[in-house]
């Protein structure tokens, strides 16, 4: 998952954050070790999201076999999720980054999967472009390493399924890599039936969802990390243009599943389902903007206040997608008019104050080392990048 932004207390005065060598790169800052591990919340933290992920997995299923497979799906997911993590934090410590153990979010109901993953907070700058690349490509190239085999045994133990029993289901998404593991390991699936996944396959399924989101190359994600380390500042501009291609495939998506219903002479009875459907691109682009907007350094008094602030973003996004779930199967136009009225307002605000701004600057990435990947770095850089068209997903659940 993401890092947090480094800790301003902690962080090196700008005297000593750049060297006078010829290599351009930044000084390293003090060694990790020089501070005490510090472990007991990250412990409470991660006690916690086990009980969380069993439950929430343990209430979606009925008795007798619901507690055997919350414990198969928590083992799996909780297993992906601390190679990705111990990935990051094992990388940064190679690199004397001064980083914490991954603090892991519970989050039961809510979550299908119980957890909102976890992150890592960074206390010292990343010195140099090496040490950046090692540090965001070691989190989801550790968590595939997993949830490739985990997925793939996941799902030659899954069964097939009638579609009529599993049509009140959610829908997972499918990517080019499940696709490939699909064809390869799951068993056959004839007409009129749909393969139902194992808990160690839909816990991979997730592991996968959580690299796909971590290797966007925005911000400080994983893949921003990966993006800035082999482009530099030129990154910025790339992040900018991906960003606002999450809102754009939104309303194609959208869009696109409205015009196969009137092709169809279904009118647009269905409109709340294919907004719910398209809503995770919406959602992101908001939650990456807040991102970006908390990791952007302290504003100064004298500034002047944006009325589009965490808060208001927060709030606005939450209603949205609530509103959206509430009217899922309203067919009148009047509710779903009103909410688009209020995205337009949303979207208003984003282009005169926040991240649709020419100007903005809330996912540029905080600059490090001038010198340049080697070629075997860059190599892996581009491969790593390459990963998150496998895993894409056009919808990642469907209702």
């Amino acid at each position: 998952m993401p890092a947090l932004p480094p800790d301003s207390s902690d962080s090196p005065p700008p005297s000593v954050t750049r060297s006078s060598r010829e290599d351009g790169e930044a000084a390293l800052p003090a060694p990790a070790g020089a501070r005490p591990l510090a472990w007991r919340t990250n412990a409470l933290l991660f006690a916690a999201t086990i009980a969380s992920v069993l439950y929430t997995q343990y209430r979606s299923e009925e008795a007798p076999l619901a507690f055997r497979h919350a414990c198969q799906f928590t083992g799996a997911l909780l297993a992906i999720l601390l190679a990705h993590e111990f990935g990051h934090y094992i990388a940064a410590r190679i690199h004397k980054v001064d980083a914490s153990l991954p603090f892991f979010i519970p989050l039961p109901v809510l979550s299908p999967f119980g957890t909102m993953g976890a992150v890592i907070r960074m206390r010292s700058l990343i010195p140099t472009r090496r040490a950046l690349f090692d540090i965001g490509a070691a989190g989801p190239l550790a968590g595939l390493a997993l949830a490739i085999p985990l997925y793939a045994w996941g799902v030659a133990h899954s069964t097939v399924q009638p579609i009529a029993e599993t049509a009140e289901g959610v829908q997972l998404g499918d990517s080019a890599l499940t696709l490939l593991l699909d064809h390869f390991f799951a068993p056959p699936i004839p007409a009129r039936t749909d393969l139902m996944l194992s808990p160690v396959a839909f816990a991979a399924w997730g592991g996968l969802f959580v690299t796909l989101i971590n290797l966007l190359p925005v911000g400080q994600l994983d893949g921003g990390h990966v993006a800035f380390s082999l482009f530099g500042p030129r990154q910025n501009r790339i992040a900018q243009w991906v960003h606002r291609s999450m809102l754009v495939f939104f309303f194609v998506s959208v869009g696109s599943f409205c015009a196969r219903d009137l092709r169809g002479g279904l009118g647009l009875g269905h409109l709340g389902r294919h907004v719910n459907n398209s809503l995770f691109w919406l959602v992101w682009f908001e939650v990456l903007a807040m991102l970006g907007t908390f990791s952007q350094p302290r504003r100064s008094p004298e500034d002047p206040v944006s009325p589009l602030d965490l808060r208001t973003r927060g709030f606005a996004t939450l209603g949205l997608a609530a509103l959206a779930v509430v009217l899922q199967d309203r067919s009148s136009p009047a509710p779903w008019l009103a909410w688009f009225l209020g995205l337009g307002v949303l979207l208003t605000m984003e282009t005169r104050w926040g991240a649709l701004r020419a100007s903005s600057t809330i996912l540029d990435h905080p600059p490090t080392g001038a010198k340049p990947l080697g070629r075997g770095r860059a190599v892996l850089a581009v491969i790593t990048l390459a990963l998150f068209g496998l895993l894409f997903m056009p919808t990642p659940i469907g209702l």
